[in-house]
């Protein structure tokens, strides 16, 4: 079948399947046969050849057809060898005759499959008056838009316009497209119809403007949603917006709105349609961007202690290039604030004139002066964000110089400096609300029982370490050495209020001494260290002091470290290169995107609350929290550039795209997809990639694309993004450069679905894989501590946490059994099978023959008549999963009420966990291992009681979705369309974060 010429119609898909094309035909026991099939011209039936049959037996009539499915969602499918080998957007089904039969297929591209389905749907909507609805789809109403314009613009009503106007003009329509290309599909065409000169005729500016303002993926899309229509009426967008993009509440006055908005036809504006090219329009709109909009304000708690959040920080923030030769400029800073950094550094050293200047020491990197850094940060410090910034302070200045400094800080900063001591009564730091406007000074700070003018600190001095390092390369020798000691004034001492620097000794001692207002600097190779052999220690640690890593001495290119190595461990304060772009970077800069790009983001709660157990390197899934799975489809791009630097293969460009996750080990992964020859305009894909997120909080995606190159593959564009803030459905990708900006029109469209991990699976016999039974199932386990009062506390939490699995558990079973038999994939939420299977629950005179009583809060089936067999199974399955629905909504307020109790309980313990397990002649390491596994329990316990909650919430949103979509479909039965969703009797509560903890957070 030739795709080159692009689908743009119902007509284009009927041509290609009489045309014919080849596709495998899947039976069971992994029987595949290669078979040629076609449409007859009478578009009565559909043959394949060749065949063992006889040509009559080979064959399917169109009247017969019940359904079209995609992807591999029928028994023969599910139950084949091999599953795992077919790609789901190849695949689609044929459902016909009164026993439901299947044709199961596989296209050799995705393309070719969307043809097969649309076309096919069409002739199932209209059998014989097909043609006829295709003829008068010809002159539509987005033919009738492009007329209009074409005779706007020619003013003279000559019938043709010059070529370069015609190029503008669609240009104009669509920037993306490249000149020259335009120009091309004119020029071949009149070379087609062998015409000279250069004028446009409207019938050849509406072809072109067909052929490249198309886009077949959004064609494929719009017809599944518009009833077989060229266009989506209010009902069919409201449908799309609720079943694939997730929105709630849609009105049709809503669906008006987005149309008025986006519709360029003014006919469709008026009559609330919407056309392929208001469809794209929405479709690449900043409403169907991939990054949730909550997100783009600060949308977290702010009123946690500073220890809590991750803060976006800069490391040797005065330098634009490299640490060792690059030059120090104050756009540094300028560069870093207005990116949201909330932490930069300042190297301070005495300069000429008296005058303090910022430069890395033992360094060939040139100087600024002080004063001048620190007028710019007054002007640039809450630019961005107005959450406090902290100012990381390396003095290595004579005690002159330092009065100097402190002139200039106070003169300058004024009353944006925090100069507050902090209370000795308190246990954590205070709150970034409370520290709005603030400026913080981390430095060395004289000792409390030092009552001169000045004293001896300890100085840890980076550059001294990196001139020992590259040394032999002709840099002076300095005696300067890590440790060495200094004087300090009591002036600048007394600027540093809630950030003292000390020195890190190891974490029992810190556990024991160290005051919630002492930070400690880490060399990337220690914090490395310890986050390897202490991970659940240095987790441990950071949920109450601040922790800065800094990138190691060796790195005198100034590239950065993977930031995500040291954030799994707690860490805040990661200091990156700004000047420095690449993957760490992108990740720095999409981390801090979540919350509003204010340069803090709250941590995980499973690495703030005092009691959880969290290990930093954990390869599996973390207790206490829910696994997610992702599903990513890349369906196309759009616009590619040509690579920077690149001029070996000409304009060509070889695309593919790599999906990478970055989080906990357990979570990295990364996928690609094939590479699209000679295609940046718009290359499709249609790839599908599933990921398992164990820690969706800490989790990011990044979208790469590169051009395929036997030389080496080069960067195209990049775009990353917290787990938390994707929005599901339809979306596109923006693309950003190397150096972070925006590729103009370059972008992804993708489809994207977040299920939890029993919604779907990977084995190829899904719909077993799925539904374990109460023998197969893993219960969470409690760990005994060989404390007999408190093991008998978590001992009464075991059944109540069986139960409520078994509640989860049931649920989900029946709604992957539900969606099986309405023929679609666990990623599909209930409207969707409510609007798939709604045409096969009415009969020839399109009366119900079944319908659904809304008054019931868990609205049941009703037969009206008598139904096929294969209708009754459906029936069932809802009848099951309504049941599992209801038992658990109604009884998972009083297990959640258990758990949580047992939780209390066993906190009650905690303060005085030690002195009891000392008692019962615990010691060392089997005291240890005691808390730990406390620890480990009280974990499991929150977890559960949060996997409770929401499941409660799912089944909840399942009750909405089934009744939203029963209405949407007519389905409901008469005299309970006006019937309103029942609430619950009432909602549960979150274990709030001071349950049982008396100290508190």
């Amino acid at each position: 079948m030739p795709t080159e010429k692009k689908i743009s119609s119902a007509s284009d898909c009927i041509n290609a399947m009489v045309e014919g094309s080849e596709l495998k035909k899947i039976r069971s026991n992994s029987r595949v046969y290669h078979r040629y099939f076609l449409l007859d011209a009478d578009m009565q039936s559909l043959r394949w050849e060749p065949s063992k049959k006889d040509s009559e037996k080979a064959k399917i009539d169109i009247k017969s057809i019940k359904e079209v499915r995609t992807g591999k969602n029928t028994d023969i499918f599910r139950s084949n060898g091999i599953y795992d080998q077919i790609s789901e957007d190849c695949a689609f089904s044929i459902i016909y005759g009164d026993n439901y039969e299947s044709l199961d297929l596989v296209a050799n591209s995705a393309d070719i499959a969307n043809i097969w389905v649309t076309g096919l749907r069409y002739l199932i909507s209209y059998g014989k008056h097909t043609l006829d609805m295709i003829e008068s789809s010809q002159d539509n109403m987005r033919t009738s838009w492009v007329s209009q314009m074409f005779s706007e613009s020619d003013v003279d009503n000559l019938g043709h316009i010059p070529l370069c106007n015609a190029v503008q003009f669609i240009k104009d329509l669509n920037p993306g497209l490249k000149t020259n290309k335009i120009e091309l599909k004119f020029k071949e065409l009149h070379r087609s119809k062998e015409k000279t000169g250069t004028e446009v005729t409207k019938e050849e500016f509406i072809e072109v403007f067909h052929e490249l303002c198309t886009r077949p993926e959004i064609y494929f899309l719009l017809v599944q949603f518009s009833s077989n229509k060229e266009f989506l009426d209010t009902k069919d967008l409201m449908m799309f917006l609720e079943a694939e993009q997730g929105m709630a509440h849609v009105t049709e006055e809503i669906s008006l709105e987005i149309i008025q908005k986006y519709e360029p036809a003014k006919d469709g504006q008026e009559k609330g349609w919407l056309s392929i090219d208001g469809f794209t329009n929405y479709l690449t709109s900043p409403d169907c961007h991939i990054f949730d909009p909550e997100h783009k304000k600060v949308c977290q708690d702010m009123k946690q202690p500073l220890s809590h959040y991750f803060i976006n920080s800069s490391h040797n923030t005065y330098l634009i290039e490299d640490q060792f030769r690059g030059p120090s400029d104050i756009t540094g800073y300028i560069r870093a604030l207005k990116m949201g950094c909330r932490s930069v550094e300042l190297d301070v050293w005495d300069g000429p004139d008296n005058e303090p200047v910022i430069y890395t020491g033992h360094t060939m990197t040139s100087q600024i002066v002080f004063r001048s850094v620190i007028d710019i940060i007054n002007k640039y410090a809450f630019f961005a964000s107005e959450y406090p910034l902290i100012l990381c302070l390396e003095n290595h200045c004579s005690i002159k110089q330092q009065k100097v400094m402190v002139q200039h800080m106070k003169k300058i900063l004024g009353d944006k400096l925090h100069t507050q001591s902090p209370n000795i009564e308190e246990s954590y730091l205070p709150s970034p609300e409370s520290l709005k406007g603030k400026i913080l000074i981390k430095a060395k700070k004289l000792s409390s029982n030092c009552s001169g003018l000045e004293g001896d600190v300890t100085d840890e001095d980076e550059g001294a370490e990196m001139s020992q390092r590259v040394g032999k390369e002709g840099v002076e020798q300095q005696n300067a050495m890590t440790g060495k000691r200094f004087q300090l004034c009591k002036e600048l001492s007394e600027l540093v209020s809630m950030c003292k620097s000390v020195q890190f000794k190891e974490f029992q001692v810190s556990f024991q001494l160290q005051k919630y207002w002492e930070v400690c600097s880490f060399n990337e190779v220690l914090a490395s260290k310890y986050a390897n052999e202490n991970p659940g220690d240095f987790v441990n640690y950071n949920k109450r002091f601040l922790a800065r890593v800094f990138p190691s001495p060796m790195r005198i290119d100034s590239s950065n470290m993977n930031p995500q190595d040291f954030w799994k461990c707690g860490c805040q304060i990661v200091a990156m290169n700004f000047q420095t772009p690449g993957l760490m970077m992108d990740l720095n800069i999409g981390w801090f995107r979540q919350n509003g790009n204010c340069g803090y983001v709250l941590r995980p709660a499973i690495m703030r609350e005092e009691v959880s157990f969290f290990s930093a390197n954990t390869k599996d899934t973390v207790p206490g929290v829910s696994p997610q799975l992702l599903h990513i489809k890349i369906i196309s791009g759009q616009n590619f550039p040509k690579p920077k630097g690149s001029g070996a293969k000409g304009d060509v460009v070889d695309p593919y795209v790599y999906v990478e996750i970055h989080g906990i080990p357990a979570d990295c992964a990364e996928q690609r997809t094939k590479t699209m020859h000679q295609n940046g305009d718009n290359p499709i894909f249609d790839e599908s990639f599933e990921f398992q997120i164990n820690l969706p909080e800490l989790a990011m995606v990044r979208f790469v694309v590169l051009d395929d190159d036997y030389i080496g593959d080069e960067f195209i564009g990049q775009y990353t993004i917290p787990f938390e803030c994707l929005q599901t459905g339809y979306r596109h990708v923006p693309l950003q450069s190397l150096t972070g900006e925006i590729l103009a029109h370059a972008s992804l469209f993708v489809h994207v679905a977040i299920t939890n991990r029993r919604g779907g699976g990977k084995p190829h016999k899904r719909g077993l894989s799925v539904r374990k039974g109460k023998k197969s199932r893993e219960y969470a386990s409690m760990r005994t501590l060989w404390i007999k009062t408190i093991d008998e506390v978590f001992k009464n939490a075991l059944q109540p946490i069986r139960d409520a699995t078994d509640l989860r558990e049931n649920m989900q079973n029946a709604v992957v059994s539900f969606k099986e038999l309405c023929g679609l994939s666990p990623v599909a939420n209930l409207m969707q099978c409510i609007l798939a299977v709604s045409t096969r629950l009415v009969g020839p005179d399109n009366t119900p023959l079944i319908v659904l009583n809304l008054n019931d809060q868990y609205p049941a089936m009703e037969l009206q008549g008598i139904v096929p067999e294969v209708l009754k199974k459906i029936v069932t399955a809802y009848d099951m999963m309504i049941q599992t629905i209801r038992t658990l909504a109604e009884n998972a307020d009083s297990l959640y009420e258990k758990i949580v109790q047992c939780q209390k309980a066993a906190m009650e313990f905690h303060e005085n966990l030690h002195n009891i397990g000392a008692r019962e002649g615990l010691k060392e390491r089997k005291l240890q291992k005691s808390v730990e596994s406390f620890t480990w329990n009280i974990t499991i316990l929150k977890g559960q009681a949060d996997l409770l909650k929401y499941a409660k919430n799912e089944a909840l949103e399942n009750l909405k979705q089934i009744h939203y979509a029963t209405l949407s479909c007519g389905l409901n039965k008469p005299g309970t369309e006006n019937a309103e969703i029942s609430k619950p009797r009432r909602s549960l509560e979150v274990i709030p974060e001071k349950a049982g903890d008396e100290n508190g957070e």
